[in-house]
């Protein structure tokens, strides 16, 4: 025999999950997803970054490098400028002994003649022998008629005896103006 159960039998129930932890996993998934991402993120954001410090650094290298070239370049162009100064000044002061030596030998009278001379800063001494005191004045006036001489001055002159023979002897300043 056959037996139909016409009664409703007892079905299982399907597990079902309670709806706070459904949505419990899912804002957790949530929140690992999105700090996931934010640390992706982020690690790009540090990496663009040192990046950009690495390439800046290497600007700034550069940058010093030339910075130095122009420092050097200032020290060589300093001591370029000086050493044209030096050379000028040479070549101007190159006169000076050259016109004073051709003025003075050109200006000597016979029966005068010199034993020193001397140049300090544009202030020359002469010292020597006259025959005469004339000779002596002659010379003097000559200086003193030289565009080139000024403040000609007969320091010393005194009558001494050389070898038998009655001399001048005589120091002279002036300065010379070239």
């Amino acid at each position: 025999m056959i037996r139909i159960n016409l009664l409703p039998s007892k079905k299982k129930k399907a597990f079902a999950l309670p709806p706070a932890f459904i949505y419990g996993t899912a804002a957790i998934f949530v929140v690992i997803t999105a700090i996931i991402a934010g640390t992706f993120y982020l690690n790009n954001q540090v990496s663009s970054k040192q990046s950009e410090i690495s390439t800046k650094e290497q600007k700034l290298k550069k940058l010093q490098a030339a910075l130095e070239e122009v420092k050097n370049y200032e020290i060589d162009n300093k001591a370029y400028r000086e050493k044209t100064r030096i050379i000028e000044t040479l070549k101007n002061n190159q006169i000076v002994p050259l016109r004073l030596l051709d003025e003075v030998s050109e200006m000597l009278p016979k029966g005068v003649w010199l034993t020193g001379l001397k140049d300090k800063g544009g202030v020359v001494s002469i010292e020597g022998f006259a025959f005469t005191n004339s000779d002596l004045v002659t010379y003097v006036q000559n200086l003193k008629a030289s565009k080139y001489f000024t403040e000609v001055m007969l320091v010393e002159s005194r009558q001494t005896e050389m070898e038998g023979f009655s001399i001048y002897k005589f120091n002279l300043t002036f300065k010379i103006t070239v």
